[in-house]
């Protein structure tokens, strides 16, 4: 088997308010949600580069789907990075993300640092 992955998903609370941030705010282009004829089957979809998908599902249908169980979220689980080669980049995509609705937790500072 060669390894490799096709879809990142992301479990969040709320999927038309996510679907909102990262369309509408960050540009990322999709259908929207599908598979809502389906019980427990709503989800986005996101093309990102070289075939890969950026997915967002209901928490509580990844726990029903994955027979797990459902706890309270935390910011700790993952995080997803998005390499850039400037501070004035790092700059503008933190304004955008802002912009749509995401909470700033780490100073511009910090970032860099490393």
């Amino acid at each position: 088997m060669k390894p490799r992955i096709n879809v990142l998903t992301i479990g969040v609370e709320d999927l038309e308010k996510s679907l909102k941030f990262y369309r509408d705010g960050l540009g990322l282009k999709t259908q929207g949600i599908v598979g809502t004829e389906f019980e427990h089957g709503a989800v986005v979809f996101f093309d990102l580069q070289n075939g890969l998908k950026l997915a967002l599902y209901s928490r509580k249908e990844i726990s029903w789907d994955a027979k797990i169980s459902f706890n309270p979220p935390s910011a700790t689980e993952f995080t997803i990075g998005h390499l850039l080669n400037s501070k004035k980049e790092v700059d503008e995509v933190m304004r955008q993300a802002e912009k749509a609705g995401a909470k700033i937790t780490n100073g511009l500072e910090s970032c860099l640092e490393n």
